[in-house]
């Protein structure tokens, strides 16, 4: 499928070496959107989480100290830049790159948290992501064995073959695993109920830019 029926016209093209990014309405959009979360991110504080006690009629908060703070804070926005540097590559194993970064990163961002359920499911995504790893550059090797190049403006014009339908779907499954959406969801539930609004939403974030960036390359690629 080509680049300019999913994301509008080139609005320009972008070379450093071997490595070109590409700019369309689309990828314009998701680009910038992702930058200003990314900024509002940086400024904001964390809010103080209210729970209601098992039992009792009380509530325990749970606040983030000045330390975790600086530290999840630099590693969200560092989460934001390469969600957005995703957003507009053309070079599929960069993409690939871009993606595990996140991964890391999200793991990063919820890992300095003390409290046992959080921490069991963050070393349960990050297995999850390790695994997904293979499957995910795999893929891209497969993709570039096929096709001679991983430039998503040359993929465009090429014939789909079966083996670049078979590295696609390699990749999807480790897009999948590394952003932690269905069906290794389970393993970031918990992640979710730690204190910090701003840097659960850079994760939340991440993960939906990159699976909707995903699914627009297989598009390129098999169709």
């Amino acid at each position: 499928m080509d680049i300019t029926s999913l994301g509008g016209d080139l609005l320009g093209l972008i070379p450093f070496g071997d490595i070109v990014l590409y700019i369309n309405p689309f990828h314009l959009f998701m680009f910038v959107t992702m930058l200003v979360f990314t900024f509002l991110i940086a400024i904001g504080r964390t809010e103080t989480q209210v729970e209601a006690e098992l039992g009792t009629l009380d509530d325990k908060t749970k606040k983030v100290d000045l330390k975790e703070f600086k530290a999840r804070r630099f590693l969200s926005v560092i989460c934001g830049i390469a969600t957005a540097g995703a957003m507009i590559t053309g070079d599929l194993y960069n993409l690939t790159l871009f993606m595990s970064l996140i991964g890391i990163l999200n793991i990063g961002i919820i890992s300095s948290v003390k409290q046992v359920e959080v921490l069991d499911s963050v070393f349960q995504y990050g297995l999850i992501a390790m695994m997904c790893s293979l499957p995910l550059f795999g893929g891209a090797a497969i993709i570039l064995g096929a096709c001679g190049t991983v430039s998503l403006l040359a993929i465009q014009s090429i014939k789909p073959t079966a083996m670049m339908i078979f590295g696609a779907i390699l990749m999807f499954i480790g897009a999948c695993g590394e952003s932690g959406i269905a069906p290794f969801f389970a393993s970031k539930a918990e992640m979710f109920r730690t204190p910090g609004s701003p840097f659960l939403l850079i994760v939340h974030l991440s993960s939906l830019f990159i699976i909707i960036r995903v699914i627009e390359v297989l598009l390129i690629i098999c169709t």
